[in-house]
């Protein structure tokens, strides 16, 4: 059996005290995300497990004053893409009002996404330190913005709408950035491979994150990273994790990164994205086309 229980116990139960710095924050969303992956461990033991999720009932409007509704604290802004398979909260271990979540197809920055998020910066206080970007695997968007890429004659069947294309047209640019790094580090040949297309979709999934990171560290660039950092990573369906692909995140099974803040910082994401060994596998897999 296998249990996610939201917990209030009025002995035992106490606020929770907002991340005093943004490293304090990031820490605190891996480690939610950790007891997130824990959770699911080994099924084959068949072995129960749960989780449980503190809150605060003042969170939800309740021993306040008559008529007032709470006030939003939210330690944290993350961005992910509206994938139903990604529930940001749950990823995260966080409980109502922890998190200011904005979500929207390929997680890119349109205007109403960014007034969003610039009205958390503005307006929800000290307790906000940190900027989360959050892609995922196999997202829809990218896949279709690979798809128009690879064949261009596909533009109109994949992004109909003016609507959709606003959504493809943003990722074309990571995209490009995923092939032509491919390309480089592994020669012409590379789009030959069973897993090409896959192996795409896959690096242009962490370089749209990383490249929206970046848009945002450039929009509030006159918040010192001291009072709100900016972070970014790429949730696994797979394993459920927060992290980078094999060979360019980490070992700790959840992390997030800060975006490359130059050109070169992002040539050499895309070129260690390339030569990963997480690549190399899609690459290798005729099973994944």
């Amino acid at each position: 059996m296998i249990e996610i229980v939201y917990q209030y116990d009025p002995k035992t139960s106490r606020p929770v005290p907002p991340p005093a710095t943004p490293a304090e924050a990031r820490q605190r969303l891996c480690d939610g995300n950790r007891d997130f992956v824990a959770m699911f461990g080994d099924l084959s033991a068949s072995k129960d497990s749960r989780q449980v999720v503190t809150f605060d009932l003042a969170d939800l409007g309740v021993n306040q004053v008559k008529g007032a509704a709470p006030r939003q604290r939210p330690f944290a802004v993350v961005m992910g893409c509206s994938d139903a398979r990604a529930p940001t909260e749950l990823i995260f271990h966080q409980a109502s009002n922890a998190l200011f979540v904005v979500r929207v197809a390929g997680n890119v920055l349109g205007n109403e996404c960014l007034g969003s998020i610039e009205y958390a910066v503005r307006n929800l206080g000290s307790d906000l330190k940190l900027l989360v970007v959050m892609g995922h695997s196999g997202c829809g968007a990218v896949t279709a913005a690979v798809d128009a890429f690879l064949d261009p004659s596909r533009y109109l069947t994949v992004a109909s709408s003016q609507a959709l294309r606003a959504i493809v047209d943003r990722i074309v640019v990571p995209v490009r950035a995923a092939a032509d790094a491919l390309e480089r580090v592994r020669g012409l040949r590379v789009t030959k491979a069973p897993g090409y297309r896959r192996a795409l979709i896959e690096s242009a999934v962490v370089l749209n994150s990383a490249i929206t990171a970046r848009t945002l560290k450039h929009e509030f660039r006159e918040v010192s990273a001291e009072n709100i950092d900016v972070v970014y990573g790429v949730y696994d369906l797979v394993t459920r994790g927060v992290n980078l692909p094999d060979g360019v995140g980490t070992k700790s099974g959840a992390a997030l990164f800060n975006p490359p803040l130059s050109d070169s910082g992002f040539e050499e994401l895309s070129e260690k994205l390339a030569s990963s060994a997480a690549v190399t596998r899609i690459l290798d897999d005729e099973r994944l086309e």
